[in-house]
């Protein structure tokens, strides 16, 4: 009689062999397995993407709280960069799923070949424009004259030196479309972890590292992510990867090129509206003050932190269905979806929870100023109020991108965070009288409006029958 397996040996033992980088065909595997083999390392990798994050502010706000107001008006024009990479991505994650679900990985390869040269030619075009017109950028934001002088080398080195950032996301995509979760997975610990070491290094001049105050937290992450890039080309040039790319896959191949422009095009306009949004959030805040400015800053520092790895459960979700779809089995596709998104509410349910009980000492630990720490403290607790919905959303909207349905994802984002958002912000803010309160109310109200429509919708289940 053979000995029965306890189902938490089973869980465990899954842990294990997800950290090791095995390959399976996620097509034919148990569900709840192949879920938890894709998700243990997305959400290990996107734990390492909040930390930084985090430690990041942390150090910035050793500086003053203008500092920290440069942060988070640069990285409001940041997710402008994220959005057009992250769109690309989207169709990078569709496209390559799709193809090894079909068994044809050459043409997976063509294709993450065409994404690579599509993100290093667009990634230098911007990089050029809005590294030059950095403080010009931070003026149109409207921020005050002393954080321009203070802030025009931090902006100029991340919009310059975007590139890292941009290749990271469309490469990791490709490798979780693929099944090699762990890859991206170590891509971004070996990232984020040398930005976390060299970050205080060059901000405060340790050792030998010339000080740079704000600049050098923009100095230290574009080294640690350039690094991150150059692993993943060695793992993309046949080290350990599904998807081995050649110098041939690199030549443009019009049809290819067509395909994925097509897809991305959706996929940046989803995003564009999403990264817009924040930054009409962030210009109604900038009309309060830094002080209101610099404690969202941190708070939504902190949610990112939570959201992150929860984006890794989506992220599952959505390489499922693309795999699933190439091998015909629809329904398989959606039952890993349910399971995702119960994970997800689930996990960020207890965050949240723990969000609105701590948001003061959470906010302490991150600025001494009163000012800031009120304010700060206001966000973070209403922020962390819709966390189950915001993780069904992610789930709803990450399975129709990785279906190829990327234009269900647009229509949803410019009615929930452009009709939505970004006029209840203004009405609370400033004709309800709420100040900062009420741009912090509108993030959650217009998430759990994008919640339940991605819910609708993917009830229906016509994203089940998208070509990819």
């Amino acid at each position: 009689m053979s000995e029965e397996v306890s189902p938490q040996a089973s869980f465990w033992q899954s842990v294990r062999e997800s950290l090791r980088g095995e390959q399976h065909d996620y097509t034919a595997l148990p569900l709840n397995r192949a879920v938890l083999l894709l998700a243990v390392p997305m959400v290990l990798e996107m734990v390492m993407e909040s930390l930084f994050a985090v430690a990041d502010v942390y150090w910035v706000s050793h500086l003053g709280k203008e500092a920290v107001a440069v942060v988070g008006l640069t990285e409001s024009v940041m997710t402008l960069i994220y959005a057009v990479a992250i769109g690309i991505s989207i169709a990078a994650t569709a496209i390559v799923s799709r193809r090894i679900g079909e068994k044809q990985p050459a043409l997976a390869a063509q294709a993450a070949g065409q994404i690579v040269l599509l993100g290093v030619l667009m990634s230098a075009g911007i990089g050029v424009v809005l590294g030059y017109f950095a403080p010009e950028i931070l003026r149109l934001m409207g921020a005050e004259e002393s954080i321009v002088v203070l802030g025009s080398g931090f902006a100029r080195t991340m919009l310059g030196g975007n590139a890292t950032v941009f290749l990271i996301f469309l490469i990791n995509a490709i490798f979780r479309g693929a099944g090699d979760a762990v890859i991206a997975m170590r891509t971004l610990w070996l990232a984020n972890a040398l930005n976390i070491v060299l970050g205080p290094c060059f901000i405060f001049g340790w050792g030998p590292f010339p000080e740079l105050g704000v600049t050098g937290a923009a100095v230290a992450t574009n080294i640690g992510r350039g690094i991150g890039v150059l692993y993943q080309l060695w793992h993309l040039a046949g080290h350990h990867s599904r998807v081995k790319v050649h110098w041939r896959d690199f030549k443009p191949a019009r049809e290819v090129i067509g395909a994925v422009l097509w897809k991305s095009c959706s996929g940046i306009i989803q995003l564009l509206i999403s990264t817009t949004s924040w930054v009409g959030l962030f210009k109604i805040l900038t009309g309060f003050g830094s002080a209101a400015l610099a404690g969202y800053t941190i708070a939504i520092r902190i949610v990112i932190f939570a959201l992150m790895p929860a984006w890794g459960l989506a992220n599952a979700g959505a390489t499922l269905v693309g795999q699933n779809l190439g091998a015909q089995k629809p329904e398989r596709a959606e039952a890993a979806v349910k399971i995702a998104v119960k994970l997800d509410a689930i996990v960020l349910s207890l965050i949240g929870l723990l969000f609105v009980l701590f948001a003061h000492p959470l906010i302490h630990l991150f600025t001494q100023d009163a000012e800031v720490l009120a304010f700060g403290t206001q966000a973070l607790w209403i922020l962390s109020l819709a966390f189950p919905l915001y993780a069904a959303g992610m789930c709803f909207e990450s399975a129709f991108n990785g279906s190829g349905d990327t234009w269900t994802p647009v229509r949803l984002n410019f009615l929930c965070l452009w009709v939505g958002q970004i006029p209840i912000a203004w009405v609370l803010a400033e004709t309800c009288g709420l100040g900062p309160v009420g741009v912090f109310i509108a993030v959650p109200a217009a998430n759990s409006l994008l919640a339940l429509f991605g819910w609708l919708l993917f009830r229906r289940g016509r994203w089940k029958t998208q070509k990819v």
